[in-house]
């Protein structure tokens, strides 16, 4: 998918205005000449200089493009359903590993979606489960995030 550039610079200086309308309720620092909003004040007022800036160029272009253009890839079957697959299971993710539990749907979720993007069941298998040991390792045991046990919550450790 490719936007225009003139919708992404006016995507970019919106969200400089609206880091500019928030940072007003900043309070002021006793005895600085600068406060807290001094720095995001100033990253707002480049996203904005050049949001337009970029919007302005694209406007002024000789050739008009589409604001959005779909890659050819997406009209073709295949590709279109692994898309709307990693979108779906994300969705199922939130509202399924609860009551599933990470492991369980982590390693569904990726065995499906590396048939759908077309690895072999010899690959995606042994892939599927080894990332989501990796996963739980690097988050559940290194940063210490806390990840749903759900149907496996009696060989939790």
């Amino acid at each position: 998918m490719k936007f225009n550039d003139a919708l992404s610079g006016a995507a970019l200086a919106a969200l400089g205005a609206l880091v500019l309308w928030h940072i007003q309720g900043f309070p002021p620092m006793p005895g600085q000449k600068y406060g807290p909003a001094w720095f995001p004040g100033l990253i707002a007022i480049g996203l904005v200089t050049c949001g337009a800036l970029l919007a302005a160029a694209r406007l002024r272009a000789a050739a008009p493009e589409p604001l959005l253009a779909l890659p050819g890839w997406l009209r073709r079957a295949r590709p279109a359903a692994s898309v709307a697959s990693v979108i779906a299971g994300l969705v199922l993710y939130v509202f399924v590993v609860d009551m599933l539990g990470f492991h369980v749907t982590a390693a569904v979720l990726l065995l499906v979606w590396s048939r759908l993007l077309g690895a072999s069941w010899r690959l995606a298998a042994p892939v599927s489960l080894a990332a989501t040991v990796g996963i739980h390792l690097a988050f559940y045991k290194l940063l210490k995030v806390p990840l749903p046990w759900g149907l496996l919550e009696q060989f939790a450790f």
